[in-house]
């Protein structure tokens, strides 16, 4: 099951209390969220976002809570998923007092959802987050992992391979991969870590992180659209908070770190938002022991100042 990343600094920054609202954007298996609902109780509602319908379905099990409102979406879509989600929710004033973003994948999604998250099992290149059949899928969620690899340019595969993987071979693997699939298709991620085996140099095998880590980390930003969606977050979460709210991210890319430092400080400089994490926090040795994936995980918070809230 997955492990919330940073759960003691997240609730110490947000600090829920009796009657206060917040949002979970990306909830997962509600690690974060029931942890919240345990300190804005009895009062205090969580609206959780989620795109899979799976873990959806999964989590409605385990919450047992009418204080939790469960929402499938993309948060890019923040503004509407609460509007769609008013009437039910029932919150108090529709007052909303932290938004919380953790952009990492659950271990549900590398270990169990069977869509070639994960290099190290034999799956189809799917890598869609919303793959289920959904009103929620969005217009590019057609796109998967083995049409980028078996029909993408050259170029293109090189590019999000150094953008967005920061791949040190990346073209020398986008080469290998239209070398390949000219002769059979690329269909499944056991396929494609040989082609990037054949690809990179023998050295390259023996890193700190499995070699194929980047290409799959480039494929997965690319099939969900991450960073786009995470720009466009951003500005409506501070929108929807009360003067006073905080919002809290945690992010595991370093490009995805750069647009919340970004944006953060260009609010900063329009008085608009106050930076409560000069540095990004970080989880401690005990916690990257008890969970090494949390090891890249960094969280950044701020907090909206005095002015005018997004009225439903």
């Amino acid at each position: 099951m997955h492990k919330p990343v940073l759960l003691k600094e997240v609730l110490r920054y947000l600090d829920p209390k009796p009657r206060e609202n917040f949002i979970d954007c990306t909830i997962g298996f509600g690690g974060h969220a029931l942890a919240i609902l345990e300190k804005n109780k009895p009062d205090g509602k969580v609206l959780g976002i989620e795109q899979s319908k799976e873990t959806l379905d999964q989590l409605k099990q385990k919450a047992g809570s009418d204080r939790i409102i469960l929402a499938q979406g993309n948060f890019a879509d923040l503004k509407k998923i609460i509007r769609k989600n008013i009437e039910i929710s029932k919150f108090q004033d529709f007052k909303f007092h932290g938004v919380l973003l953790d952009l990492g994948l659950s271990s549900w999604q590398i270990e169990k959802s069977g869509r070639g998250f994960s290099f190290l099992r034999d799956e189809p290149l799917d890598m869609r987050f919303n793959s289920e059949n959904s009103e929620q899928r969005t217009k590019n969620s057609d796109l998967t992992a083995e049409k980028i690899v078996n029909e993408w340019p050259k170029e293109n595969l090189e590019k999000i391979f150094k953008e967005y993987g920061g791949e040190r071979y990346a073209k020398q693997i986008a080469e290998k991969i239209c070398q390949k699939r000219q002769g059979k298709k690329i269909n499944t991620t056991k396929q494609l870590v040989e082609v990037i085996r054949q690809a990179a140099p023998q050295k390259y095998f023996y890193g700190r992180i499995h070699f194929a880590t980047r290409v799959f980390q480039a494929l997965r930003i690319t099939v969900n659209d991450e960073l786009n969606n995470l720009s466009k977050a951003l500005p409506q979460a501070v929108e929807i908070l009360e003067s006073g709210g905080r919002l809290a991210v945690i992010s595991f890319h370093s490009l995805e770190d750069q647009i919340v430092k970004n944006f953060f400080r260009q609010l900063a400089k329009e008085n608009k938002l106050k930076i409560l994490t000069k540095k990004p926090i970080r989880p401690g040795q005990e916690e990257i022991s008890q969970n090494p994936r949390s090891r890249s995980a960094k969280l950044r918070v701020a907090e909206k100042l005095e002015f005018r809230s997004l009225a439903f």
